[in-house]
């Protein structure tokens, strides 16, 4: 046995002995021959060229150098010991890091009661979760950025694999004394007149709202652009358009604001938002646990 050849059945096997008091009894604590763990002190102190024990009939009894050791040992055993139980945990997918990317309406609807009993329940899993919008999402899953997306669209990019999580729906919101507050429900064709109050270009709802005009043969006339949904709810409270924002989402604006909301009867106003992973990758398995208990 080197210096370098110290393992961790003859750390154990020191510190039961020093524990003990004599080989017999700490090799009787390992289910141990007694001859395997006399040799295994003895190759030590040989390869080392230092006392661990002294014996007697007595006993072991711990020389100074055997102090040091079996305290160092005792450190080494307990990470020994603390790294297997975290590589167990990790193998069943109870302790890991998950990066995941999530759209706006994703982080307002679904997700916080989701993480909070889901973190609840597998403290040791950490989640680092950041609001992108979706395609954004898309390239960060496709380039490795990210191991769990939550999108909204209509046709994913070569790579990914989707997964129905929720589904939310989309309203026209209006000032109270707008000329169509008094519809209960109505197609985006009846609104395209209107001055609208929208996201920024490049979100999944900014896209689905220009795409569905343009199917209609019509424009969308945007006045301003907002980065939320709480700033396109105020300006539209102010009397300075309308806009399309997801009922579920908006639902406390509309509660607190001057704002009327009105069914859409377009097809598309029912949206599917779907976990995104990407293809031929395997989840860690933190990540698998993840989204075992969000599509639960």
């Amino acid at each position: 046995m080197t210096a370098d050849a110290i393992d961790l059945v003859t750390l154990r096997v020191i510190v039961a002995v020093a524990d003990a008091g004599s080989i017999s009894a700490g090799s009787n604590q390992l289910e141990l021959a007694v001859a395997a763990a006399s040799a295994r002190i003895s190759a030590l102190e040989a390869s080392l060229g230092i006392r661990i024990f002294e014996r007697s009939s007595r006993g072991a009894r711990v020389t100074p150098t055997g102090h040091m050791l079996v305290q160092r040992g005792r450190e080494l055993l307990a990470d020994a010991d603390r790294l297997t139980l975290d590589l167990r945990d990790y193998s069943l997918g109870l302790k890991g890091h998950v990066r995941v990317l999530a759209n706006g309406s994703s982080v307002l609807e679904a997700m916080p009661q989701r993480l909070e009993r889901f973190m609840r329940r597998h403290p040791l899993i950490r989640i680092d979760l950041e609001e992108h919008s979706s395609p954004e999402i898309c390239m960060a899953l496709l380039e490795g950025r990210a191991d769990l997306g939550i999108v909204d669209t209509a046709s994913p990019p070569q790579g990914l694999e989707l997964r129905d999580f929720f589904s939310d729906t989309l309203v026209l919101v209006v000032p109270p004394a707008h000329r169509l507050a008094g519809r209960r429900r109505l197609a985006l064709a009846d609104a395209l007149e209107e001055d609208f109050i929208g996201l920024m270009d490049g979100t999944a709802l900014s896209n689905r709202l220009i795409s569905e005009a343009a199917a209609l043969g019509r424009p969308v006339k945007i006045r301003m652009q907002m980065r939320s949904f709480d700033a396109v709810c105020r300006m539209v409270a102010g009397g300075l358009g309308v806009g399309v924002l997801p009922l579920q989402a908006v639902a406390p604006q509309l509660a607190m604001l001057p704002l009327k909301a009105i069914a859409l009867s377009d097809g598309w106003a029912v949206r599917t938002h779907r976990l995104a992973t990407r293809s031929g990758v395997a989840l860690s398995p933190a990540a698998h646990t993840l989204v075992q208990a969000l599509t639960a």
